[in-house]
């Protein structure tokens, strides 16, 4: 039986984050979705208004004996921009806002040493939002794997390319081969 965790975490659209999670060792699950709102189960179309209190998040399950918590913190804190409020490139609202949502203390605690150890590598303040986990709610299926189902698509060739690649340059031993 394998000794399975949990993450969550949002960085604008969960396609993006989810892209890039889905490609390291030891992630035995992607789920893109939406948490840390004040609404039951919204949809994609809801969220989207910016009224639901919900960010575009991913839900990991992965295995820490092949990959670390602190190492997917670290990933996913350098493959977007974490010094911009409620916003990555050209997408704006709280719904795309940096945020990590803690499982435990353990977690919590991982996630500030992360902070301490990555602020040097930008000129501004991380405002990455951390906060207790409370719900997940599944995105439609259409969201689900989007990247790899829809690799031809002008948002994925623009906007998620090269956030996979800059990924296979910096972290090349920890991809799936």
């Amino acid at each position: 039986m394998e000794n399975l965790s949990v993450a969550t975490f949002g960085g604008g659209c969960f396609w993006c984050i989810e892209a890039i999670i889905q490609r390291l060792k030891g992630i035995k699950s992607v789920k893109s979705g939406f948490s840390g709102g004040f609404i039951k189960n919204p949809p994609y179309r809801e969220v989207r208004t910016d009224r639901t209190g919900h960010a575009e998040v991913i839900q990991v399950t992965f295995d820490p004996d092949i990959i670390s918590y602190h190492d997917l913190v670290y990933i996913f804190m350098t493959s977007h921009d974490p010094t911009t409020l409620n916003r990555q490139g050209a997408d704006k609202g709280t719904q795309y806002r940096s945020i990590i949502l803690y499982h435990d203390v353990e977690q919590k605690e991982i996630v500030q040493q992360v902070f301490e150890e990555i602020k040097s590598l930008y000129e501004d303040s991380i405002v990455t939002e951390l906060k207790p986990f409370e719900v997940f709610y599944n995105a439609e299926d259409d969201h689900q794997n989007y990247y790899n189902n829809n690799q031809d698509a002008h948002y994925c060739q623009i906007v998620i390319d090269p956030k996979v690649q800059k990924l296979k340059k910096m972290y090349s031993d920890k991809l799936v081969d």
